[in-house]
């Protein structure tokens, strides 16, 4: 037996320092080409910020590109899971990717951490998280900018797709409550090139204001579409066209445009007791000297704020198992679902068993396109 004592030790040590310099792998999926890519690349963009250790532990970041199409993000996520054996999935920046994505995560058992906002059945609830807080939670505070400007009725165009009518439903929820209705009802696809029939009958319906549901450089189009043929009200959009391409592909005909966003994109411009003043202000601190002026974004934001919260669930997890194994994915999973008070750039965040998302409605600001930047209105 003694012949085999040290032989037997020496693997197990082995096997023990093997697992001790285990690497953290973090499954990046974003789109960072097609319709949606104006928006995927600058939630990457915080990738290159992100720390490539925490404590002893390497982190290896293995970005891929969904090309803005849920198809491709399973397929990116089961190859991560598969393949590259992630303890964790982080985005993507699609809610129909990322519903897609969880649907891979709770099969596999591995954490999903969404810059989307996407709400998961009970089912299929107990492996997604995510950042970016609801639709209801951003409309609702442009409908409450609407009701103090005497808004009395609202007419809508959004996205022909989950998060067009993700906005419309938090519309809908939030005028009503409000007393302000809808008069009309428009869609549109991501990659139409025309929306002069649908800007027509918005006219006509004379609404006190208009929404636009949708994100990125695509929303530009009903905006300009709206001015073009002699609308004056007030334009409000989602918290998803905040970003520098919004206002290029705007320019002059954006001026005025009013929206709810994360407080990042105006950190200078919040008061001084505003709680996420100071990571804002840090963060595009940091961003800017990579990327250059100006490059700050809500969804750089999101993405940064994403790491600060993975950042002390891999803390916590690490104390209890190794990266690489189902423990640590359970664990990290059970570290998530513990994330209290984290305050970040875009928002502060508290977790639970029952709300995955825990973004604070408070951080929430109202901007508005003043002389083609963001200026704070409230």
């Amino acid at each position: 037996m003694r012949h085999f004592r040290k032989p037997i030790l020496a693997a197990a040590m082995a096997l023990t320092a093997g697992q001790a310099c285990a690497d953290i792998n973090i499954g990046v999926i974003f789109s960072l080409t097609g319709p949606a890519a104006s928006l995927g690349l600058e939630t990457r963009k915080s990738i290159e910020l992100m720390p490539k250790m925490i404590g002893k532990e390497k982190i290896n970041y293995i970005v891929l590109d969904d090309a803005t199409d849920p198809t491709n993000a399973v397929k990116n996520a089961r190859k991560l899971a598969g393949e590259d054996n992630v303890d964790v999935f982080f985005g993507p920046n699609l809610i129909t990717s990322g519903l897609a994505i969880a649907d891979v995560a709770n099969e596999k058992k591995v954490p999903l951490l969404s810059q989307a906002p996407i709400v998961v059945p009970p089912e299929k609830h107990k492996w997604a998280f995510r950042v970016e807080p609801l639709a209801d939670v951003m409309v609702g505070r442009v409908v409450a900018d609407m009701k103090e400007r005497g808004v009395k009725t609202v007419a809508f165009i959004g996205f022909s797709d989950s998060w067009g009518e993700l906005l419309l439903k938090g519309l809908t929820k939030t005028t009503e409550a409000a007393g302000i209705r809808i008069v009309a009802t428009e869609r549109f696809g991501r990659t139409d090139n025309s929306v002069t029939a649908q800007a027509l009958k918005l006219v006509a319906a004379r609404p006190d204001a208009v929404f636009v549901g949708g994100s990125g450089t695509p929303a530009v189009m009903p905006h300009t579409a709206l001015r073009d043929r002699g609308y004056a009200g007030p334009i409000y959009h989602s918290h998803a066209v905040a970003n520098k391409d919004f206002l290029r592909v705007g320019g002059k005909a954006v001026e005025g445009a009013r929206l709810a966003v994360a407080p990042v994109l105006v950190a200078e411009q919040l008061p001084d007791g505003h709680p996420n003043k100071q990571v804002g202000l840090a963060f595009d601190k940091a961003l800017e000297a990579k990327y250059g002026p100006e490059s700050r974004s809500s969804f750089a934001g999101a993405s940064w704020d994403g790491w600060l919260i993975l950042e002390g669930a891999l803390t916590s997890a690490l104390k209890s198992a190794r990266p690489g194994t189902p423990e640590f994915r359970e664990s990290l999973r059970n570290a998530l679902e513990k994330t209290n008070g984290v305050v970040g750039a875009n928002g502060t965040y508290s977790m639970n068993a029952e709300d995955h998302g825990g973004y604070d409605p408070r951080s929430a600001v109202l901007i508005e396109v003043m002389g083609g930047k963001w200026k704070l209105v409230k």
